[in-house]
């Protein structure tokens, strides 16, 4: 994994773009561009410490908001546009939603809301 690029974003988050492209046989690629944000947890994002403290202890801090987009079976000579390609349709979809202001609180969020409707994925027992 190489780290390609970092992007400060409005809502003073780093974005990183890693490469984690690796070839799939002599002449093709698994061209892969991953998105990786660090979320801080901050108090003030829950509505009690006890919702704090559980997603703590299940992600850490940060959360990294993660997302990975691939392309397979891509000839060697086309790597480098594909992975640019890649990168802008990024840039232009889905960089805009992540700088929002409410975008940190609203994602740590939404891992509080999974954690409690599938505690079973987090090997827990019902959470309230």
């Amino acid at each position: 994994m190489k780290v390609i690029e970092e992007i400060r974003l409005a809502n003073d988050l780093l974005l990183q773009v890693r490469d984690r492209s690796h070839p799939v046989a002599a002449d093709t690629t698994r061209v892969a561009v991953e998105i990786v944000v660090p979320v801080p947890l901050r108090i003030e994002y829950f509505e009690s410490i006890e919702d704090f403290d559980l997603v703590k202890a299940i992600f850490g801090d940060p959360v990294d908001f993660t997302l990975t987009n691939e392309r397979t079976f891509v000839h060697n000579d086309e790597r480098g546009f594909v992975f640019a390609e890649l990168l802008n349709n990024f840039k232009n979809d889905v960089l805009q939603y992540l700088e929002k202001p409410g975008f940190p609180a609203r994602f740590v969020r939404s891992k509080l809301a999974d954690v409690k409707k599938r505690p079973h994925r987090y090997r827990l027992k019902k959470v309230k």
